[in-house]
């Protein structure tokens, strides 16, 4: 019964978010002209594109107040409040910072950084290897501290490479360095194995897991990404400074 009413309480918030969402497909939906003229001829509001997202909204919204009705019906008002006095209180930042959700927060720094701004801008290569670098060190290691303190260097690279593409800098710096930007990352890479190694190099346990997680990392990509460039023939996303050198090793360019 607790756990019906802790899921109860979540669908209330969710309601919400849900209900601002649906409220936004309707907005859009509006920008959309209802009826236009097309050589010479009017079309009517019934063949307007703005008819489906508005449905696909409106249905989000009454299916957001349903979920709320129910969820408040099962909870109450009066517990309700409570979860918003909490939600107001001190306690929410302790649960904000715990481990678990500092996890999340981890997974969705790492998919975030890769997929919009790693794999579109530095080497294909280099790209998965500082992910599934970071991803292995802070999840196979399952540590607490660690955690904390890789995350906060993986998040302050993030910071610095937001800053230097932001910037314009990788633009820049390729006319006088060419690959800069990986260059960057294998900077970072490096600097990141070399704190994770002094963080447990006291460990046996963590070293052997920091070892294994440093072959499957580096291995990976250049076991799967050839097969795809070289013998499927499809390219990768962005092609910097190792797909260069494999470039010249696979075709003999010296």
């Amino acid at each position: 019964m607790m756990e019906k009413e802790r899921l109860r309480k979540a669908d209330i918030f969710v309601s919400v978010l849900i209900f601002l969402f649906g409220a936004w497909i309707v907005k859009q939906a509006f920008k959309m002209p209802m009826k236009d003229s097309w050589g010479g001829v009017m079309n009517v509001w019934f063949v307007s594109p703005a008819l489906f997202p508005l449905l696909v909204g409106t249905m989000v919204i009454i299916l957001a107040t349903l979920l709320c009705r129910t969820a408040l019906k099962t909870v109450g008002t009066e517990e309700l409040v409570r979860t918003i006095r909490w939600l107001l209180s001190r306690h929410v930042i302790q649960y904000l910072v715990s481990e678990p959700i500092l996890r999340f927060y981890t997974i969705v720094i790492l998919f975030l950084s890769l997929v919009y701004m790693n794999i579109p801008r530095i080497d294909f290569f280099l790209s998965s290897i500082l992910f599934l670098i970071v991803f292995f060190t802070i999840f196979y290691f399952d540590d607490p501290v660690l955690l904390k303190k890789l995350l906060f260097l993986y998040l302050a690279g993030v910071m610095g490479f937001v800053i230097y593409f932001a910037a314009g800098l990788d633009s820049s710096l390729a006319k006088v360095l060419p690959y800069a930007s990986d260059l960057l990352a294998l900077w970072f890479i490096l600097a990141y194995c070399f704190y994770a190694w002094i963080l447990v190099r006291s460990n046996p346990k963590l070293r052997k897991k920091f070892r294994t997680s440093l072959v499957v990392a580096v291995s990976a990509p250049f076991i799967c990404a050839p097969i795809f460039k070289y013998f499927l023939l499809v390219p990768l996303p962005a092609e910097g400074l190792i797909v260069a050198l494999l470039d010249r090793i696979w075709y003999l360019e010296f």
